[in-house]
């Protein structure tokens, strides 16, 4: 069948393809109500479909964005992803998302394959490898926003939590309770991925403040397949910690399962804060308490962000870094 056009919706609705373009673009000020009823019912009854690509190189906008996350997985990653898609969405702009698992090689497959397809912005969990990539973006006033990580030397806007923080949230809590043997666990930081970097380095600042010596062998950072074997190195130690910080919400999930295979009471063997509220946290039993971000500010800021430097055609701003403040969420699974 030969495709319907936009001559085609203008013949039937008896107005110009002026019209019809305007009523397309949502341009009704000098449009009677009579005319966009007729407009409407031409489209509806011959199953036009306006022509995407054509549109996008016309008007230079694709009204596109991508993000790439770092792992789709994360409770983080989820909830900041429908934030951005909410707010794109009241702006009349498409979100396609992509997962990158914290890949260098996929980062950048993606970040190509968004640009091919002329996406108008991105935001991007980075993983720090590709760097020469980041800065040719930006040297070509590409818009970019970083979210929950920045690149040392790569001036783009990052909207991150307080890391430092959220660990001396934690921190405290379980020395106003009386512990000091406190571990932290989390995924390893090849790189410097700049959470579980700050999230480490906080752990040890909040201590020595506190002057409670820092136990390196109370430090694990680790890839997640060998998260229980070093649970159980750990906790079989001499003096072994009473306490640990789960440094994201994977970590707790297997911290929580070991604790159910080894019989483990929580909190009476071992108390438990984690770093994300994540859904089951309030429910578990014990109730798990937390050190939440706020997540739906944080993906709602990247995405307005994005949507203003594409729209002023303006990739730098006066402030390179945004950082958002964590709430501790007192549960039930410290002793």
């Amino acid at each position: 069948m030969k495709p319907v056009t936009m001559a085609d919706v203008a013949r039937k609705a008896q107005v110009s393809k002026s019209t019809v373009s305007q009523y397309l673009n949502k341009r009704y000020d000098y449009m009677s109500e009579q005319t966009k009823v007729r407009v409407e019912e031409a489209i509806k009854e011959l199953g036009y479909q306006p022509n995407i690509v054509a549109r996008s190189l016309k008007q230079k906008s694709t009204k596109t964005i991508g993000v790439i996350v770092a792992n789709i997985l994360h409770t983080f990653s989820t909830e900041v992803s429908r934030a951005i898609e909410d707010v794109c969405h009241g702006e009349d702009f498409h979100t396609i998302i992509c997962n990158a698992d914290d890949d260098p090689v996929k980062e950048k497959r993606y970040i190509e394959m968004l640009r091919a397809k002329q996406v108008d912005g991105l935001i991007v969990f980075p993983t720090g490898d590709n760097r020469d990539l980041y800065k040719k973006m930006l040297d070509e006033q590409y818009p970019l926003v970083f979210l929950d990580r920045s690149v040392p030397d790569i001036p783009a806007s990052s909207i991150m939590l307080n890391n430092e923080k959220a660990i001396e949230l934690a921190v405290d809590h379980f020395v106003q309770k009386g512990h000091e043997r406190i571990a932290i666990m989390t995924t390893s930081f090849i790189d410097k991925v700049t959470p579980r970097y700050e999230r480490v380095e906080g752990y040890k600042k909040a201590l020595r403040n506190r002057n409670i010596e820092v136990n390196e062998e109370y430090i694990q950072c680790v890839d997640p397949e060998i998260i229980p074997l070093t649970l159980k190195l750990m906790l079989a130690l001499s003096t072994p910690p009473d306490c640990i910080i789960a440094g994201n919400d994977f970590v707790l999930k297997e911290i929580l399962r070991f604790s159910k295979q080894e019989s483990l009471s929580i909190p009476e063997d071992l108390s438990v804060i984690g770093i994300d509220d994540v859904p089951y946290a309030s429910f578990y039993n014990p109730s798990i308490t937390t050190v939440a971000q706020p997540t739906f500010k944080m993906g709602k800021m990247a995405a307005e962000l994005l949507l203003d430097k594409i729209k002023k055609k303006q990739v730098q701003d006066d402030q390179s870094e945004y950082r958002f403040e964590p709430k501790l969420m007192v549960r039930e699974s410290v002793k």
